[in-house]
């Protein structure tokens, strides 16, 4: 399993940016995916998933109506396109694979992760 987050850098408030994920070594239509984030000094939050098909989503409150979880089976790609965004923002994202087929268990295969920091 590699899962390989590009897309982070240094944006404005208000800005926007877009996450991707690679995924390789698996059959990435068959997983959950997340997105979670750390902030500096924070725990790890939960952002985002997704189902097999990109039907069914859960986002948290936080990011609600400002960030969107989408995926590209064909291109083996998971994404976070993230608007608005806010200095509370800041944090290192991580996207990450539920191991289950059944997407029971949460979040277990991790990527390295991509810094996005939100300050003017």
């Amino acid at each position: 399993v590699l899962l390989v987050e590009s897309g982070g850098g240094l944006v404005q408030p208000g800005g926007s940016l877009r996450l991707s994920c690679a995924a390789s070594g698996f059959t990435f239509s068959s997983y959950w995916m997340y997105w979670v984030r750390q902030a500096p000094g924070k725990g790890l939050e939960w952002v985002s998933n997704i189902n097999f098909g990109g039907n069914t989503i859960y986002t948290t409150d936080s990011v609600k109506g400002r960030f969107t979880i989408s995926r590209d089976n064909a291109k083996n790609t998971l994404y976070l396109q993230m608007n608005s965004l806010k200095p509370e923002d800041t944090a290192l994202y991580y996207c990450a694979r539920d191991p289950t087929t059944t997407g029971d268990y949460g979040p277990g295969d991790w990527g390295q992760g991509t810094q996005v920091t939100v300050s003017s």
